[in-house]
Parts: C-alpha cells; sequence; structure tokens
C-alpha cells in the first residue's frame, strides 16, 4: 500500500469516527445515548473505520480471514446505504444534500468508499462461497436484539422493525424481503471483490496478483 493510499485511508477513518462521535455526543445531551449505539449504521460505520486503520497497519501480514472481515463490511455499508435510501429516509430527501455532514459522511460517502475499496484492492486468495452465509451472522444478531429489547424497553432503531407502528405481519413480511436483500447483495459483494483490480493489471499488462 503507497503512502497516499495509507493517508487516504486515515483521512476517511478519522472524517467517520468524527461524525459517528458528533452524533453521539448529541444523543448524550439529550439522553439518548444507548439508543444512538442501538443503530446498525452507526455500528457497520464503526466496524469500518477499524478497519481502516487496522489495515496499513497490518500490511502484508494480514491473516487470511482479514479479506473476509473486509467484504463483511464493505456488506453491511452497502445494505445500510441501500436500506437508509428505501426505507428509512423520507422520498424527498434521496436528492437533496440538506441532511447534515454526518447524514452524507455516514448514510452517503461511507457506503461508497467501502465499496469502492472493496473493488480496487486485490484479493489475496481465492474465497470460499461460504463467508456469504456467516457474513448473514451479525445482521441475524443485530435483528434478534433489536427485537428482544423492543420488546423489553417499547423503542426500536428503526420504524420498518417496529410492529407497534404497523403489525407483526407487516414487520415480518419487510424483514423476509430484506433478509432476501441481504443475501442477493452479500452475493454480488463476494463475486465482485477485486473485480476492478484484476481488471486494471489485465490492462496495464502487468501480472495479476496471486490470490
Amino acid at each position: 500500500m503507497t503512502r497516499l493510499a495509507a493517508a487516504t485511508r486515515a483521512v476517511l477513518a478519522l472524517l467517520i469516527l468524527a461524525a459517528l462521535l458528533s452524533n453521539a455526543v448529541q444523543a448524550a445531551r439529550d439522553g439518548l445515548l444507548a439508543q444512538n449505539f442501538s443503530y446498525f449504521t452507526n455500528q457497520s460505520n464503526l466496524f469500518f473505520v477499524v478497519l481502516l486503520l487496522v489495515g496499513p497497519v497490518l500490511g502484508t501480514r494480514r491473516p487470511p480471514w482479514f479479506e473476509d472481515v473486509r467484504g463483511a463490511v464493505a456488506f453491511y455499508l452497502a445494505m445500510t446505504g441501500i436500506i437508509y435510501a428505501l426505507l428509512v429516509a423520507p422520498l424527498d430527501e434521496l436528492l437533496r444534500w440538506d441532511i447534515g455532514w454526518t447524514g452524507i459522511v455516514l448514510h452517503r460517502l461511507a457506503p461508497l468508499v467501502a465499496l469502492a475499496d472493496w473493488l480496487l484492492a486485490p484479493r489475496r486468495r481465492v474465497p470460499s462461497a461460504r463467508r456469504i452465509l456467516w457474513w448473514q451472522l451479525f445482521p441475524v444478531v443485530f435483528l434478534t436484539l433489536t427485537w428482544v429489547r423492543g420488546g423489553v424497553t417499547g423503542w426500536y432503531p428503526y420504524g420498518f422493525l417496529d410492529p407497534t407502528l404497523t403489525s407483526w405481519g407487516q414487520v415480518l413480511t419487510t424483514t423476509a424481503v430484506v433478509l432476501v436483500a441481504f443475501f442477493a447483495i452479500a452475493t454480488a459483494v463476494h463475486l465482485l471483490g477485486g473485480r476492478l483490480a484484476r481488471t486494471s493489471h489485465r490492462t496495464s499488462g502487468a501480472p495479476a496478483p496471486r490470490r
């Protein structure tokens, strides 16, 4: 990794971290700090910050499973952007930019950067398709804990997961559609990992990296 790439990753990590901290400080002032940490958006962005900072430190010493973790985080952030756009944000917000800098960073910039990083960084080994399944572990745990906590406290981080707004039937139907989308996007992320990097190598005539 070049110094420029490492510096770019560090800047992006600090920007995302600043957005997370800004939201956390505001939530703490409103007495909603626990709820703030319960959003999938904040959790997936925090994972991405850790990866952006740890990746350059590990360099070529990255363990074999590190690429699978990178893929998982790229997948989670892709779903963060998609779900926010389709199920959370008001329709008139999709083409607007006056949504606050933290919203732009966490819901738009970070998902795009995570996907670009996943596409541009060459794969170091041939991945197993089984990772598509274990990538679902965190979303399933998140979903389960959300419903358990919501049943106790009456608070849900997202309206489409809140049965008190509609019904359990509607919530389960929406959740089923979302889970299908999760598997579809995870499959795409799995298949597309490092594709642009390999295309670039072939175009330039340089040997493709070992996988």
